[in-house]
């Protein structure tokens, strides 16, 4: 007997049809005063996947959702994938025009969305006449072209429609942040995303009988990981509309909150509010707190640490292509300052340098890796796949790392952002650290701006701490005790706040440059 297939695919809706069966009036999500428990959301998805084929759209459609974070976010999802379709997340915060390349690029048949984002992905529905159905609709000012949400999935059906998909399929398409350019479609296949559910369950504690909180923006890759991980394992997330650092501890204090995922910045607004405030919260059940998107400094993250004590901190590294590619566990916190870690669960890495030599313990070079959580490649746009892919199927995002002598991970840049200065090779990050440590400084951005003399200089631009001003002299000074002397900026300039993407992350091409 010869077996095509051996066992169920991976489909990111199982998890909720579990555990509707296993633990059906368990709460699975909490948004506000609303709650669904496991009944409740896998019936509230199979409208929705119902509500979906009713539509008429072709097989395997895809599905644009411009949608925040509240429990209509997962059961679109669930449902979705149920419908064996794909969704293709919009950034809320894009403009129309943004949005409308999305929308085209994408191929989408149909579009859900927040009621008051209508005017971010509405033109570009009307254009291409496709179906809209909008979440809070006020039915008085209903435009005949936009369907209500509730009443369209109340009108229904809640029985799965069991569709069938591939593992291998992508149950989205989740659009890059565009720091260089227009975003790239990043396929993301069921198996990559559940394998992942799993593993972060195990690692971070997502999973049954636990509760989570949901901060980062689901429409983001890895804030939709781990705020929809919880659901896909049994346990239960609790949403956080927008961000705000007393409205974080405030639904954790409530709720029994026990894991969080943040990003730098989160860590940032949480130390504004002062310790005193911060002990004035019940976060008794808090045990775990994992940080991802951008560089978390050493005195920041010794900051959280002793703010928050007994509560594991794990920082990890991945990207949209590739998912998670490491994590510094808590164990190794304080003897690895500045690690991302080692590589995680069914992950391998590989270090090149330009020549495509492996570096070694204490090398620096462009990393790679390989691992079931791997995009499907680029949607519509094979060449970028194939020039971020090696033949045996491994994935560069274009960042730089070096090993330390136990083949810990350190990110010292992006190979873009590289500064090369009288031909030396300097890396912003490491520029970008030292400065963190400075008690004026709340962050920083360094750059290489032109230079007749040397091709590129080093310039910093700073963000200052409150009542702080900018002493050129004073950290020129702080520089040159960890740095050599071609890596002092140059220039100097403040700016109130860096810009950043969805994913926290320093967008540096609108950084404007010191004059």
């Amino acid at each position: 007997m010869t077996l095509t297939a051996v066992g169920a695919p991976l489909n990111i809706a199982n998890g909720v049809r579990e555990f509707a069966r296993a633990t059906p009036a368990a709460t699975a999500v909490i948004d506000g005063e609303r709650s669904l428990t496991y009944a409740d959301l896998a019936g509230r998805a199979a409208r929705w996947a119902n509500a979906l084929i009713a539509l008429d759209l072709p097989d395997g459609a895809h599905v644009a959702v411009c949608v925040g974070n509240r429990l209509e976010h997962l059961e679109i999802a669930c449902g979705t994938a149920m419908a064996a379709m794909t969704m293709v997340p919009v950034n809320p915060r894009y403009t129309p025009v943004e949005a409308s390349y999305v929308i085209e690029h994408s191929g989408a048949r149909a579009v859900v969305a927040d009621a008051a984002l209508l005017d971010v992905v509405g033109p570009a529905a009307a254009e291409h006449g496709l179906p809209v159905v909008a979440i809070d609709l006020d039915t008085a000012d209903q435009d005949d072209r936009v369907r209500d949400y509730d009443t369209l999935i109340g009108a229904a059906s809640d029985v799965d429609p069991q569709r069938q998909v591939d593992e291998s399929d992508p149950f989205c398409i989740a659009y890059t942040s565009g720091t260089t350019g227009r975003p790239k479609g990043v396929m993301i296949s069921h198996r990559s995303r559940a394998l992942t559910f799993y593993q972060a369950a195990a690692e971070w504690g997502l999973g049954n009988g636990r509760v989570s909180l949901a901060v980062a923006p689901l429409y983001h890759g890895a804030g939709f990981a781990f705020g929809y991980a919880p659901v896909f394992t049994g346990g239960t997330v609790v949403m956080l509309r927008a961000w705000s650092p007393t409205t974080m501890l405030e639904l954790a204090s409530r709720h029994g909150v026990q894991s969080v995922f943040l990003v730098p910045a989160h860590a940032q607004m949480l130390r504004a509010l002062g310790e005193e405030t911060i002990a004035s919260y019940d976060l008794s059940r808090l045990d775990t707190l994992y940080f991802n998107a951008a560089a978390l400094p050493w005195e920041l993250k010794q900051w959280v640490m002793s703010t928050f004590p007994g509560v594991d901190v794990h920082e990890l590294y991945g990207s949209t292509e590739s998912g998670i590619i490491t994590n510094l566990r808590p164990v190794d916190a304080s003897r690895k300052p500045g690690s991302v870690g080692q590589p995680w669960y069914m992950t391998e890495i590989r270090v090149l340098d330009t020549e495509g030599n492996e570096v070694g313990n204490g090398g620096t070079g462009e990393l790679y890796s390989r691992s079931p959580y791997l995009m499907r490649g680029y949607y519509k746009d094979d060449a970028a796949t194939t020039a971020c892919t090696t033949e045996d199927g491994f994935v560069t995002c274009g960042d730089l790392v070096r090993l330390d002598d136990e083949g810990y991970v350190h990110i010292v840049g992006r190979t873009k952002d590289m500064i090369v200065s009288g031909g030396v090779n300097i890396y912003p990050r490491e520029i970008e650290d030292v400065l963190a440590t400075h008690p004026d400084v709340v962050e920083a951005c360094v750059l290489g701006a032109p230079s007749e003399k040397w091709g590129e200089e080093v310039v910093a631009v700073v963000v200052p701490a409150a009542g702080g001003t900018l002493d050129v002299a004073a950290l020129e000074e702080h520089c040159r005790e960890s740095l050599a002397g071609f890596k002092i900026p140059r220039r100097w300039s403040t700016i109130d706040a860096l810009p950043r993407n969805a994913a926290g992350k320093v967008v540096k091409r609108d950084v404007p440059l010191p004059s």
